[in-house]
């Protein structure tokens, strides 16, 4: 990848929730503003290497998308007035298509692009599936792996979610301060998937996405400065910072993954931890938590040492009542491991192989193989640990995971 190739990518990574939010209140069409932008990329391969990378990428590219769009929106609007209007339209243009009807109501354009893609009308997983793809930038294979499906599967789900916007004519507008709890679950849920996706990368060579994690952390600091009084928008920002905290000890100086119980804690941001902390102890004091307060609590029990275990297993089952995963069963094992032994750990473990909605999800295996690894069962450990790094995408968890098949294979 040359220089012009590096700028583009990193300018992708940086810009495109910018870029496409901006592009998107011209047109009031998503579907449009997303063909302006990919063009807007693409017409910067050419430019940059002619020119010189600009100052300014992100404005570059959100000039050159939304003069695209407003030349397609004027080539539209002259076809049709001098084309003869000769069938009549079925339905009428809807006036609320437009993107910029209440733009005081929420103050950053991605957030509220955010909130207009999670429209009640879609099913919620692929509100959140559209948003993360459209808004937030991530790559379709990465949407898969964290919705646990395959990535033709997501392909197909994403497809199908904008073919029904445009056949049932679903408005694109800003929702008014009524309209915005119907949508908040889903809008924390993609703001909480962002951060994931940025926490471990699902692949490349980083453990972490930077950009990810950062937009994600803003944009969960707007929402609550929109909707103070939301203990959930309390609970997901103290979560975030609560656990992003932890950020700089999760690798060494080459990049290898360092265990929580391995970390050095003297690089955990402090500040952070007692802003998160203050952060989950509001959303508790309102009586009515939900499964983000409850992470959150989970996480600030990791922030002290030594770890509370018996607590961290009882925040657990807190949280499989309010949120029946079997990701949540999962790391509720591990906590059981911690305070019951890995024996008990290993037999909640097995049950959860049968849930077909952890096939393929790298950490199953990778928890077996580490409790095998504890009970010295090393054979299967072994076994389990291939297994895990065949799923794994991510260079720092795959070497992480093959430095411990070395270690039970020796």
């Amino acid at each position: 990848m040359n220089e012009i190739e590096e700028a583009v990518a990193d300018a992708h990574r940086r810009e495109w929730a910018f870029v496409l939010a901006a592009t998107a209140r011209v047109t009031g069409d998503l579907d449009l503003a997303e063909e302006c932008v990919q063009d807007a990329y693409l017409a910067a391969l050419d430019a940059w290497t002619r020119d010189g990378v600009p100052g300014k990428p992100g404005a570059w590219l959100t000039r050159t998308a939304t003069r695209k769009a407003l030349d397609l929106l004027r080539r539209d609007r002259v076809f049709r007035a001098k084309l003869p209007l000769l069938v009549e339209l079925d339905v009428e243009p809807d006036p609320d298509m437009s993107l910029t009807d209440e733009p005081d109501e929420i103050p950053d354009d991605r957030l509220r692009l955010i909130f207009t893609c999670c429209h009640p009308a879609l099913a919620r997983e692929a509100q959140v599936a559209l948003t993360l793809r459209l808004v937030c930038g991530v790559a379709t294979p990465d949407i898969s792996r964290a919705f646990l499906v395959s990535e033709t599967t997501m392909a197909a789900r994403l497809t199908r979610a904008k073919k029904k916007i445009a056949a049932a004519r679903i408005p694109y507008r800003v929702p008014g301060a009524a309209d915005l709890p119907e949508r908040l679950d889903a809008v924390l849920s993609v703001i909480h998937l962002l951060y994931t996706t940025g926490h471990t990368a699902p692949s490349g060579a980083g453990l972490v996405r930077a950009d990810l994690v950062d937009r994600a952390v803003e944009l969960a600091r707007m929402l609550l400065a929109l909707m103070p009084d939301e203990p959930e928008v309390r609970g997901l920002l103290a979560l975030l910072l609560l656990t992003d905290a932890r950020r700089a000890a999760r690798t060494d100086a080459e990049g290898r993954l360092v265990l929580l119980e391995d970390q050095d804690r003297s690089l955990w941001d402090r500040a952070a931890i007692a802003e998160g902390r203050d952060l989950a102890v509001a959303a508790f004091r309102t009586g009515r938590v939900g499964r983000y307060a409850v992470q959150a609590a989970i996480a600030s029990l990791h922030a002290v040492t030594p770890t509370d275990w018996p607590q961290v297993v009882g925040l657990y089952d807190l949280l499989l009542r309010i949120w029946p995963s079997p990701v949540v069963a999962l790391n509720r094992a591990v906590a059981v491991a911690m305070v019951e032994g890995p024996e008990k750990a290993l037999a909640e473990v097995a049950r959860l192989a049968a849930d077909d909605r952890l096939a393929g999800y790298h950490y199953l295996p990778a928890v077996r193989a580490d409790l095998l690894r504890r009970l010295s069962r090393f054979g299967e450990a072994a076994d389990a640990y291939r297994a895990a790094i065949a799923l794994a995408d991510n260079e720092a968890e795959r070497e992480f995971l093959e430095s411990r098949l070395a270690e039970v294979s020796g």
